[in-house]
């Protein structure tokens, strides 16, 4: 799995097999495999007693402790946790050096680029409205997720779940966004703010979607803004049930991700209705269930005056018999 952009110098390079054992917890992990690095840390796959986890170092304590403090807010929010559960937290003294880390649960799954592309693109809807409604909670807590991007989601299952397997960029509301990615970020696009607030994530959702319908991005024209943009929403026939969705995001239109949630699952809705064939005008069918009920209730009613004839006939019998019994003892009492 992706885990963080590859764009910088490695801080870090310990091969698979090395052994790193906290200096305080003394929890040990053996590194497995590289996952990614970025411009905070590297991230490794790591085997430890309770099997695969996920594990970043750093040499900034400062940046290791802002992730910790997120995952540890995300952890109580309510609902289906959208990042990794954070595990253990510690330093490691190697080479005479000190290296902060901590570790977090491994999310095994396929980034979100991949799986629409496999799966298809009518999956993305699904997955976007979970997506809105773990922003909603986490929005609700006071954070802004930052540098949303289809590398750091996740869909794991089945069942199919969207998860962030990144929080590097999450920032407390009101802040300046301490890390972004330039064809998500709406400060590259249309010159918006980069303060951390709702609006400024739904941006990067809506480009999500220009992404998943654009596998391989595009380049900002030298007076790119909101007119390409919706050029490039309207070029593409996957995206015209999500055009209008889209283009609120962009222009900072929706309060809260609740609200693009809903207007993203009407979009879906009416063009779900919209698309649904008349139906044809047919010569009337007898109703089989009608029908079934009649019969079984002329059965019934057969059923029963063959009973009612059986009976009289039994009746008639029996005193015919009784009869000649009395007739015969009478007989032989006169003989």
């Amino acid at each position: 799995m992706a885990m963080m952009n590859n764009t910088s110098k490695k801080p870090f390079s310990f091969p698979p097999g090395t052994v790193i054992r906290g200096k305080w917890y003394k929890h040990i992990y053996t590194i497995v495999k590289e996952l990614g690095y970025g411009a905070n840390g590297m991230v490794y796959l790591v085997q430890g007693s309770a099997g695969y986890q996920a594990l970043k170092m750093s040499d900034s304590n400062v940046s290791i402790t802002s992730e910790v403090n997120v995952l540890k807010a995300f952890s109580k929010v309510q609902g289906s946790p959208l990042g990794p559960k954070l595990l253990d937290v510690d330093d490691w003294e190697v080479r005479g050096q000190k290296i902060h880390f901590y570790v977090m649960e491994y999310i095994q799954g396929t980034d979100l680029l991949s799986f629409v592309q496999s799966k298809g693109f009518s999956w993305t809807g699904v997955l976007i409205a979970q997506l809105l409604s773990d922003l909603e909670r986490i929005h609700k807590e006071g954070w802004v997720f930052g540098d949303l991007k289809p590398e750091n989601l996740i869909v794991t299952g089945p069942p199919y779940r969207i998860r962030c397997i990144d929080v590097g960029g999450t920032t407390i509301n009101g802040r300046a966004i301490k890390e972004f990615t330039e064809f998500f970020d709406r400060g590259y696009w249309i010159g918006g703010s980069r303060k951390a607030e709702p609006s400024y994530d739904l941006f990067s959702v809506g480009m999500i979607l220009i992404n998943l319908a654009y596998p391989t991005r595009f380049t900002k024209a030298p007076e790119g803004n909101m007119k390409q943009l919706r050029k490039a929403i309207d070029s593409r026939d996957q995206l015209k049930r999500f055009a209008g969705t889209i283009q609120d995001a962009l222009e900072g239109k929706f309060l809260s991700a609740n609200e693009m949630r809903e207007s993203l699952l009407h979009g879906l809705s009416h063009v779900q209705a919209t698309q649904q064939p008349k139906p044809k005008a047919q010569r009337p069918v007898p109703n089989h269930s009608t029908a079934r009920t009649s019969s079984a209730h002329t059965s019934r009613y057969q059923n029963q005056r063959s009973k009612k004839t059986g009976h009289f006939l039994e009746t008639v019998l029996v005193v015919i018999i009784v009869s000649l019994l009395y007739v015969l003892y009478i007989y032989g009492e006169l003989l």
